[in-house]
């Protein structure tokens, strides 16, 4: 996988060796020579992932970062933090300041090719479900503003480890901040992680009984587990196996002896990414909600029944299978808002499609096309069919009158029906023409009545 990286740092040298191990491994290069150049590439979206050299003049790694990660343009950008500083305070610094991992000089070069391969899957996992939110949002017609999770919220962590000394240990340096469940039996993590709402997996990569790096896999490959942060603890002379676990889409991993501190900052930036992703995927959800519901009544909306409505004349038309359209109307609404107040009439309205969704049949289609005007969809309804369907809606309005939520008063409801068949060769805009003259005539006639079209 191919990415555009950001090399930053003042010394030329070391830039151009980056370069080369980089441009080696077929990925796009950038280069910046200092804080502020960096800052305005990531600004112009011009690159997916940043190496950044911690010791620079003016303006140091750490206070790049914090500076990406604080504009919301940028703070979805992996940022991998490249320093000679080898203690775990400069780590968990870093950490701490937004970076997504680590690399010490002398770099590693199969460690480096793995680590931006890693966070590369990532980018785009994130790029996608930020592609995805923003469409839905303009679909929605709402504001795309999905920052990039930063609340200390503890998580909910489920710890793979089956050497009892090894796994208190973690236990006791995690439990300060997260709820963590002890899972020594491998063979039970995945029923584990598809039914409970954990955040981060921790996988021991010295399992007895199991192979970890296997136990991962089945991870990734599971649907409900997929997009699961995997932090993994390893022995720092168990390379190729940590390296393959990278390949594999483990998020991130952590050398024994485990320093509190730092296995601390790495969960918590794993926190980050799932709570980042989640949210973009909340936002998708919310606005395809949007797009295709109406958020008072719950019925789906006016665009979903005419995304829907050409299909199902299509498939009446090619099974030679009748459908009926009614268009349901509430009898002199605006007087109930003008008298009762339109907080009334917002009662009125989830009551009055409540007592619709009582009389269609399944399979049935049943809109709000806005204001107090409904479409019921009947596949496999003549006009028969539907005439009897609406003369049950009708009564269901008007035997009843619609209570007022906290008052003893109620309001007395009734509703005006037109219905059409589908003829052999109308289409949906016909069809609902022929409705909608039907429910014309209805109320022309006195309303509180059905009336077929011809």
């Amino acid at each position: 996988m191919s990415a555009r990286v950001l090399v930053v740092d003042d010394n030329a040298a070391n830039r151009r060796l980056l370069e080369a191990r980089l441009n080696a491994e077929y990925f796009d290069v950038l280069t910046a020579s200092n804080g502020p150049e960096a800052i305005a590439i990531c600004a112009k979206t011009q690159c997916d992932i940043v190496l950044l050299d911690v010791m620079m003049p003016e303006m140091d790694g750490f206070e790049v970062c914090r500076r990406l990660r604080s504009h919301p343009d940028t703070a979805h950008l992996p940022v991998v933090m490249v320093t000679a500083l080898d203690q775990p305070a400069d780590l968990v610094r870093g950490l701490e300041a937004g970076a997504d991992d680590f690399l010490t000089k002398p770099i590693d070069e199969m460690h480096l090719i793995a680590r931006v391969r890693s966070l590369a899957r990532l980018k785009v996992v994130i790029d996608e479900l930020r592609n995805r939110a923003q469409a839905a949002g303009s679909l929605a017609i709402t504001p795309f503003a999905v920052r990039r999770a930063q609340d200390g919220r503890p998580g909910r962590l489920l710890l793979v480890d089956d050497r009892r000394s090894s796994s208190e240990r973690l236990v006791q340096a995690l439990a300060t901040q997260h709820a963590v469940t002890v899972e020594p039996l491998a063979q039970e993590v995945l029923f584990k992680a598809a039914e409970d709402d954990f955040d981060v997996v921790i996988v021991s990569l010295g399992l007895q009984n199991f192979d970890a790096l296997r136990l991962c896999g089945q991870i990734r490959a599971l649907e409900r587990t997929r997009n699961l942060p995997i932090l993994l603890i390893a022995d720092l002379d168990d390379r190729q196996r940590i390296l393959r676990g990278l390949e594999l889409g483990i998020s991130d991993w952590l050398g024994r002896p485990v320093n509190r501190n730092e296995l601390l900052a790495r969960v918590r930036t794993q926190l980050r990414h799932k709570r980042y992703a989640d949210a973009l995927r909340e936002k998708v959800q919310q606005s395809i909600e949007l797009a295709m519901f109406d958020p008072l009544t719950g019925l789906n909306n006016r665009r979903f029944l005419e995304s829907q409505l050409v299909a199902l004349i299509e498939n009446s038309r090619a099974r030679s299978s009748p459908l009926a359209l009614l268009i349901v109307d509430i009898d002199h609404f605006k007087r109930v808002n003008d008298t009762y107040g339109h907080d009334a009439g917002d009662e009125v309205l989830k009551a009055f499609s409540h007592r619709l969704r009582a009389v269609i049949r399944s399979g049935d289609l049943l809109c709000r096309l806005g204001g107090e005007e409904f479409v019921m969809v009947m596949p496999g309804a003549n006009a028969k069919d539907a005439i009897g369907i609406a003369e049950r809606a009708r009564l269901v309005v008007e035997q009843e009158p619609f209570a007022l939520g906290g008052s003893n008063r109620s309001i007395a409801v009734t509703a005006s029906i037109g219905l059409a068949e589908r003829g052999p060769d109308q289409d949906w805009r016909e069809l609902y023409h022929s409705a909608d003259q039907a429910l014309y005539r209805a109320k022309a006639e006195g309303r509180n009545r059905v009336n077929a079209a011809a």
